[in-house]
C-alpha cells in the first residue's frame, strides 16, 4: 500500500486547518503557500473533504475553509479512506467478504490481515489533535535553536 499525494496532502490541508484556526475561515491561498502545493491541486482535495463533511466553506471576502469538527475528532484513518478509499495491502482484502477461490488454504492472507490490522491500528489512534500537538513541539523546539 502506497499513500497517493492528494492523501498525504490532504493530512497537511487539515492539520494545516487545525493548527491555523482562529475562528475564521482560512483561504486555500494561504493554505498553498504555507505547506507549498499548488491552489489547484488544493481546491480538488478541499472539494473531496467538503463533500465528506469534514471542512465548510464560506464565500466572499471574508470566505475560506474551516473543520467541521474538533481536531481531536479526526483520525488519520478517517483522513486518508476519504482520499484514498480502503487502506488495505492487498485487493482480497478490500471486500468485507473475501470472494477468492483459495481463501482457506492461503497461508499468505494471514500475513495480509495481520499488515492490515496494524496499518489500522497505527493510523486510527492518531487523531489530528494529536498532530496539532507534535507540529507545536516541533515548531517550538526549532524556535529555541
Amino acid at each position: 500500500m502506497k499513500i497517493s499525494t492528494k492523501g498525504r496532502y490532504a493530512l497537511r490541508l487539515m492539520l494545516d486547518l487545525a493548527v491555523n484556526y482562529t475562528g475564521e475561515y482560512i483561504t486555500i491561498k494561504s493554505i498553498a503557500k504555507r505547506q507549498e502545493i499548488s491552489e489547484k491541486y488544493l481546491e480538488q482535495i478541499i472539494t473531496q473533504l467538503s463533500k465528506a463533511g469534514f471542512v465548510r466553506s464560506a464565500r466572499g471576502a471574508q470566505g475560506g475553509y474551516m473543520l467541521t469538527r474538533k481536531p481531536q475528532d479526526y483520525t488519520i484513518g478517517d483522513i486518508l479512506r476519504v482520499m484514498e478509499g480502503n487502506l488495505s495491502p492487498v485487493a482480497c482484502l478490500e471486500e468485507d467478504h473475501n470472494l477468492c477461490n483459495r481463501t482457506n488454504e492461503c497461508v499468505t492472507l494471514e500475513v495480509w490481515l495481520k499488515l492490515e490490522q496494524a496499518i489500522n491500528n497505527v493510523v486510527d489512534n492518531i487523531t489530528l489533535a494529536d498532530l496539532v500537538e507534535r507540529h507545536q513541539e516541533k515548531s517550538a523546539f526549532t524556535y529555541e535553536i
